[in-house]
């Protein structure tokens, strides 16, 4: 109820800083005059996801939705547009859409835009369709982000490169922002790309068998592993510790999951990426429901998807060192402090 009751808070927030109210016309519904809300999700596997439905639902109702049905297709494109087919059918007014395929999901917005029913691309943009919105963060600044702390540890030397899955297109925005930075020090023989591949459906044990690879090729000369969320970095970090490296490689990522945030502060992950779930789900939830009102949005700006300048709303992520994660994570209520240092001796605890 605690964490129910600061999603609601964060609502008029979101509202004032996001979304303008330009017409107050309601659409016609056909279905009873309730506001109904679909919430397709890629999976529910990633401990992230999980606080964003939990938000999402509790935002959603606060504000007058009468029914959020959340579903998750647990990594499967074609589990994923036949559960939007059926909220459609059910009489949604509008969908929030977290793609499994950025591609294949297309031809979900083509027939719920037949059947009168706005799309959301959530997180993670759809191509090439018409979508009416997009909310998420700055995907381009997250890859700068998780790159940047790493070059300063480790300034020269043998990089390991793990992209997102090749189906979700925020993973080639990550790995614009990783190259922004890393390319001038590449271009300078600084750095050098010894391993470069893309995580299959963002798995911690496919990044393990990338990073072990990695390893034995190089003779374990590597200096720095750039990671493109925190699960994959926990699959790297396994790696490391089994040649006894951990803590001895940089290594980044997004998402500050708890197992990462206890990594960060045990010297074993030098950063992650602050992307709350919480503000971006709060954000989509106060979209739908206006949009199912007949509200219009003021977005901040526009994000090309391959056919159109999708109107967007970019929120700002924070990046999550030792020496700040008390100040933000923590501090935000995300992850408890007796969580992220359960491993660390009482006495160096954070007064």
């Amino acid at each position: 109820m605690k964490r129910i009751a600061k999603v609601t808070m964060l609502v008029t927030m979101v509202a004032v800083l996001a979304f303008g109210f330009v017409g107050c016309a309601k659409k016609t519904r056909a279905n009873d005059g309730k506001i109904k809300i679909g919430f397709s999700m890629d999976t529910l596997m990633i401990e992230r996801w999980l606080k964003d439905k939990e938000t999402f639902i509790a935002v959603a109702k606060s504000l007058g939705a009468d029914v959020v049905d959340v579903q998750a297709a647990e990594s499967k494109a074609d589990v994923q547009n036949n559960q939007c087919e059926n909220m459609i059918t059910n009489g949604i007014d509008v969908l929030v859409l977290l793609p499994y395929d950025s591609d294949s999901t297309a031809s979900v917005v083509e027939a719920a835009h037949q059947a009168g029913v706005k799309v959301i691309a959530y997180d993670r943009m759809i191509n090439k369709a018409d979508v009416d919105y997009y909310i998420s963060y700055d995907n381009v600044k997250i890859g700068e982000m998780e790159a940047s702390p790493l070059v300063k540890a480790a300034p020269k030397g043998n990089y390991v490169l793990l992209g997102g899955a090749p189906t979700d297109s925020t993973s080639k925005l990550l790995r614009e922002g990783q190259m922004n930075i890393l390319k001038p020090l590449i271009a300078k023989g600084d750095i050098k790309i010894v391993a470069d591949q893309w995580v299959k459906d963002w798995l911690p044990e496919e990044a393990l068998k990338i990073t072990e690879n990695a390893l034995t090729a190089n003779h374990n000369n590597i200096v720095a592993i750039v990671a493109s969320n925190d699960g994959t970095a926990g699959g790297a970090v396994q790696a490391l510790a089994e040649q006894k490296l951990a803590g001895k490689v940089a290594i980044g990522g997004q998402d500050v999951e708890l197992a990462a945030c206890q990594r960060i502060v045990e010297g074993t992950q030098t950063a992650s990426v602050y992307a709350s779930p919480i503000l971006e789900a709060t954000a989509a939830a106060t979209a739908a429901v206006k949009l199912a009102k007949g509200e219009a949005l003021a977005p901040t700006g526009t994000v090309n998807n391959g056919k159109i300048e999708v109107p967007s709303i970019l929120l700002t992520p924070i990046l999550v060192t030792k020496e700040n994660v008390v100040a933000t994570v923590i501090k935000d209520g995300f992850q408890k402090l007796e969580d992220v240092f359960k491993n660390i001796p009482k006495d160096k605890w954070p007064k």
